[in-house]
């Protein structure tokens, strides 16, 4: 049960961003991402957009550093992937 994050290195809004997901289930990413306020409006799908600015507070809290690359495997092995367009099935409710 551990909670993920990738480099801020996606562009939006002006801004670079990172990406926080768990590997255990939507509950333990919400838990996490309220411990360290991060609004409920900035979860998608599967994970939270975290704005550059908050990347340090998600790690001091426990986030553990991984590539994009990784986390997608990471959240895909636990059953919580939810790529765009795929409905939600009974691992995916939010």
């Amino acid at each position: 049960m551990t909670v993920y994050i990738d480099p801020p290195t996606w562009p939006g809004h002006g801004r670079m961003w990172s990406h926080l997901v768990s590997d255990s289930s939507y509950e333990e990413l919400h838990a996490f991402a309220a411990g360290i306020g991060a609004p409920r409006r900035a979860f998608e799908r599967d994970h939270y957009d975290l704005p550059s600015h908050r990347y340090d507070d998600a790690v001091r809290a426990g986030a553990v550093e991984i590539g994009s690359k990784e986390l997608v495997r990471r959240l895909t092995e636990a059953g919580l992937r939810r790529p765009k367009g795929r409905p939600a099935g009974p691992a995916g409710r939010a």
